[in-house]
């Protein structure tokens, strides 16, 4: 049996599947399907020819948009039909088209979407991936399987995300870019394959910090490059070294517990400012 409030507004040519919570003042359009496990909290609003299904909460306020389509199975070649989730946080913006799968066993069953995002046409949101506050996906953003996506990051036009990467605090990556290696927080990545083109000095000052904590971040991060670079020729010169490497990346703080490791980075602070990089 359907939870329904007394509040909610639904159109009589949607379809309500018993069992699905409706909080107060959720607004239901025509030709939508909510599935028999779907909780809306109070204010959610979905347009006419939105799909909720799964086991799917969305939060207060979030607004789906016509053929979006938000908590289908995963697309995981491992997919075998366990109990999975995706949770939505509160005053998200699904436009037109986006996906959202629920996460799978193996990746710890829950896909997890934090607050106040925004999800512009055609994004795609794959299972157990775990994105956090106020992030922005343009248009035909593609997030491959376990990607972590920080605060406040921007992920620009046909950007791809491939597995198990993460993005850091209020980076900013460019349209049509490969994210193939983790990116550091307030890093600006652009180009297929990705380099790191810069760092986002306008979101760190936006953020409360202080001029002269930005002032310090380049001679860090080129003291960083110069350690990484020489840790690269070692490991060509002896290859015993390359699982030692490994073991420092992933036992980082930004690595830890991570499958995929290795940040994308400029050859030098030049490059770094003017274009060109690699990664480690």
């Amino acid at each position: 049996m359907s939870q329904i409030a007394a509040s909610a507004v639904i159109h009589p040519m949607a379809v309500v599947e018993d069992g699905a919570v409706i909080g107060e003042n959720v607004r239901i359009g025509p030709f939508c399907r909510v599935g028999p496990r779907v909780t809306l909290k109070e204010g959610v609003e979905l347009l006419s020819n939105a799909v909720v299904t799964g086991l799917t909460e969305v939060g207060a306020g979030s607004k789906v948009h016509p053929m979006a389509v938000i908590g289908g199975v995963s697309q995981s070649l491992h997919e075998a039909g366990e109990e999975s989730r995706l949770v939505v946080g509160a005053n998200c913006t699904m436009r037109e088209g986006v996906t959202m799968n629920c996460g799978t066993v193996g990746g710890g069953g829950i896909t997890r979407v934090g607050d106040n995002c925004l999800f512009l046409a055609n994004s795609h949101v794959a299972h157990d991936c775990i994105l956090g506050n106020e992030i922005i996906l343009s248009n035909n953003v593609m997030l491959a399987g376990h990607v972590r996506v920080e605060d406040k990051a921007i992920l620009s036009g046909g950007c791809a995300v491939h597995q198990f990467t993460r993005i850091g605090r209020q980076a900013f990556i460019g349209g049509l870019s490969a994210v193939a290696y983790d990116v550091i927080p307030y890093g600006m990545l652009n180009g297929n394959p990705g380099i790191l083109g810069g760092l986002n000095v306008v979101g760190m000052s936006r953020s409360g910090i202080e001029r002269s904590v930005i002032h310090q971040v380049p001679p860090r991060l080129q003291a960083d490059l110069r350690k990484r670079r020489l840790r690269a020729r070692q490991c060509r010169r002896d290859p015993r070294r390359i699982s030692r490497l490994r073991a420092c990346h992933r036992n980082s703080r930004f690595h830890r517990g991570r499958k995929r490791s290795g940040f994308v980075f400029a050859p030098s602070w030049q490059e770094l400012i003017h274009g060109g990089g690699r990664s480690a």
